[in-house]
């Protein structure tokens, strides 16, 4: 889960070093010629909104899952798989992009990539529905709080990314944070990390998938690699009594069913917002989720919000003032070239 950034989102752009993961596939960062014209105006802006509806679905997951009681972690995730593929396919029909998705398909390399990004998300969501149908929502948001840490550590551990000052300071804190809430709570903050790092190793597949692959035709082969699975769980709760999707009647069945429409429409939505946007915006925008599932979690799930855990939270927050921090000063510079250079080519026009 994903959640870009945030649940279920797609390789959302990290804080982190030097290879920051790609703001979704196909994306693009819009380039100098388009720098203070009336259309990047109202670029940015359709961008911003389509990147706050796509985050602003991410987080409120926790009170989708809630209505789905009394549905299990298991049927949710396999009923969402289920309504998603097939939800996907009618898109590419509609699109027509079955040329696209064709490509794709013959690509091995990349099947093999969407495949182990299947598995992750899949691992993924489950960990998130298990969280929130336990009473642990403010656990499942911490992983994503942290997820931009993660997102550092595969990079320097995977990608022997270098870290400069600020960002290991940041690193520094956020293992702070995690030692204090470990210390305060007797175990580590399992949930947290499970999703921070499923999530994490989800971002860097996606990303070696390459720019070629679409955000629609990637999800709907990780969907499609995740049905077989997902349909042998429907059968296993069918046959154990367990499956709530045909026995709770017809509401509860058609809000399970929009985990099809819930799971695409806001990566749709990303997808759009990531072309119209910095990266640098894109990377604010992914803590609008595990700020709202916080809340949530909160004022809606009256979860426990003992001091240490503040103290936790605050450190991991401190970490990612200084992440954001960095990453700002890092797009003003590569900014100015950039900017040098567009005004030199007016010039010569």
């Amino acid at each position: 889960m994903a959640f870009s950034p945030a649940p279920d989102s797609p390789s959302a752009p990290t804080t982190g070093a030097a290879a920051p993961a790609t703001a979704g596939p196909g994306s693009r960062r819009p380039g100098p010629e388009g720098l203070g014209s009336p259309r990047s105006g109202a670029e940015r802006k359709a961008g911003l909104l389509l990147g706050l509806g796509a985050y602003g679905i991410w987080g409120l997951l926790p009170l989708y899952f809630a209505l789905l009681a009394p549905a299990g972690p298991l049927e949710i995730v396999a009923v969402r798989v289920l309504w998603s593929v097939a939800f996907c396919v009618l898109l590419i029909a509609a699109g027509r992009q079955w040329r696209e998705l064709g490509a794709v398909l013959r690509n091995r390399a990349a099947l093999l990539k969407l495949s182990l990004a299947a598995l992750l998300i899949g691992v993924n969501w489950l960990v998130f529905a298990f969280a929130v149908l336990a009473g642990r929502a403010l656990e499942a948001s911490l992983g994503y709080f942290i997820n931009p840490l993660v997102a550092v550590l595969l990079g320097v551990v995977l990608l022997k990314e270098r870290l400069n000052r600020l960002q290991w300071s940041a690193m520094g804190i956020g293992l702070a944070a995690v030692l204090l809430l470990t210390f305060a709570s007797g175990s580590p903050p399992w949930i947290a990390l499970a999703l921070a790092g499923t999530f994490g190793l989800y971002g860097l597949v996606k990303k070696n998938v390459g720019a070629n692959v679409g955000a629609l035709a990637g999800l709907t082969v990780e969907t499609a690699a995740l049905t077989p699975p997902a349909a042998l769980a429907m059968a296993w709760l069918g046959m154990t009594g367990a499956a709530t999707a045909a026995s709770h009647g017809a509401a509860h069945f058609w809000l399970l069913a929009a985990g099809g429409i819930i799971t695409a429409l806001p990566l749709i939505l990303f997808s759009a917002a990531a072309r119209r946007l910095p990266l640098s915006v894109v990377g604010m925008l992914q803590y609008v989720a595990p700020v709202m599932q916080f809340l949530l979690a909160l004022l809606v799930f009256h979860e426990e919000m003992p001091p240490e855990r503040w103290a936790g939270f605050g450190l991991i927050w401190a970490a990612l003032v200084l992440l954001s921090a960095d990453m700002v000063r890092g797009a003003r510079a590569s900014a100015h070239p950039r900017a040098r250079r567009h005004r030199a080519r007016q010039a010569v026009r």
